[in-house]
């Protein structure tokens, strides 16, 4: 019988509560926060930062340099890059601020940023910054409308009253 089999490296700093699942890959020096989820078969690479109560769902690759504020949610299969021009030896990775939401399949180019409370629709494909409180999809990435209209149609979807 296989165990449940994660690979973590050297100088990790794992906060409270983190819970990672099956196959969970953790390079050095990366830093997660208290409360944050991993899905199964997910690639976090080293020199990358993690805030608290985000989660990963599963076959995400976050490779080094990211840096995910917190309460941020990464949907299964989402890819950042770090290489604007493969295979160069300079690096830059991704940010995303705090409360956004990336969607299953999406493509992120590096040295982006995804601003706090955006969101990108799944399968899209994201070459420039998005700016804060907006939804984006597509290939490439357009803006669709403000934050504040996906709230309003999750409310609908749900049937219920939602945060903002």
């Amino acid at each position: 019988m296989v165990e449940d089999v994660k690979h973590i490296g050297k100088n990790v700093v794992i906060g409270k509560n983190v819970k990672m699942w099956h196959f969970t890959y953790i390079g050095d020096n990366t830093i997660i926060g208290d409360d944050t989820k991993i899905g199964s078969l997910v690639h976090i690479d080293y020199d990358v930062k993690i805030g608290k109560e985000c989660r990963i769902e599963g076959m995400a690759y976050i490779p080094p340099l990211t840096v995910i504020e917190n309460r941020v949610f990464i949907g299964p299969g989402v890819v950042f890059t770090n290489d604007p021009f493969p295979m160069s030896p300079k690096l830059v990775g991704v940010k995303v601020e705090s409360d956004a939401i990336i969607c299953a399949g999406a493509v992120l180019k590096a040295g982006i940023c995804v601003g706090a409370r955006s969101v990108i629709g799944m399968g899209s494909v994201v070459t420039q910054d998005v700016p804060p409180n907006t939804v984006v999809y597509g290939n490439p990435a357009r803006f669709k409308y403000p934050r504040s209209t996906y709230l309003e149609k999750k409310r609908k979807w749900n049937g219920t009253r939602t945060e903002t």
